[in-house]
């Protein structure tokens, strides 16, 4: 998909009183009135101004532009060239005035990712401040204060994608396949992780397989997320996000 690819969804006329609805709620009316593409600047822009028609496709596309800038970088062979590989990141994002953030946020997608300092979201999909709803913790696992986090940003933000992401090499998934003893708040985090192995599984395996297990304790779990689901106003998606390459594939 080419850089120039991205369309917004501008000037869909919804109010931030709209955007926050009761919590635990009905979804807006509004949403699901068409929207119109328009890519200038409105003097009635809303939070809502910058939602993709495809946010998944946004997500990959954001990261295809990551990828590449990545791959510049693990080539350059001075700081400076580094820095000048990263630099074309965040040229073709749609930007919203913080004037306009003050009134509330619609976040386009969720993401449930690891809390590894190579992993991060905003960066990997080359997303503006605003587009991604995130929650991080070691493992990407759906403890209790994620899958609640996950409810508020579908019931009252209306985010209509989640992806759980998992990554190569995650130290979380490396502790639960190892014999080696953990401190009790380790154990009590690697316990999900380890409900979701098998003996043989490689380290990919592993990673790709929690990953799918911490997605569907969502919907098990949660009420009003499998009830978004079923009713279409949520997706919810697997991924693997590889460090070398900065790449993320769909599992």
């Amino acid at each position: 998909m080419g850089l120039n690819r991205r369309s917004f969804l501008l000037g869909s006329g919804l109010t931030a009183a709209g955007l926050v609805g009761s919590w635990l709620g009905e979804a807006d009316p509004a949403e699901a009135a068409p929207l119109k593409v328009n890519t200038a600047i409105q003097a009635d822009e809303t939070p809502r101004s910058c939602q993709p028609q495809d946010p998944l496709a946004a997500l990959l596309e954001g990261n295809e532009r990551f990828a590449a800038a990545w791959q510049s970088n693990n080539t350059a062979t001075t700081m400076a060239a580094r820095a000048e590989a990263m630099s074309s990141l965040w040229t073709k994002g749609c930007y919203l005035p913080g004037d306009t953030l003050t009134t509330g946020q619609a976040p386009w997608a969720s993401i449930l990712s690891c809390a590894d300092s190579r992993v991060s979201p905003e960066w990997i999909f080359d997303a503006a401040p605003a587009d991604l709803f995130v929650i991080r913790s070691a493992g990407n696992t759906a403890f209790d204060n994620a899958i609640a986090s996950l409810e508020f940003g579908v019931a009252t933000l209306h985010t209509p994608l989640i992806m759980v992401m998992g990554h190569s090499d995650c130290g979380a998934v490396k502790a639960a396949r190892d014999s080696a003893p953990l401190t009790p708040l380790l154990e009590q985090l690697v316990k999900p992780i380890r409900a979701s192995l098998s003996p043989e599984n490689t380290l990919a395996t592993a990673i790709k397989r929690n990953a799918g297990f911490a997605a569907k304790q969502l919907t098990q779990r949660s009420r009003v997320l499998a009830d978004a689901e079923v009713d279409g106003r949520l997706t919810i998606v697997v991924s693997y996000f590889d460090i070398r390459s900065g790449k993320v594939s769909l599992v």
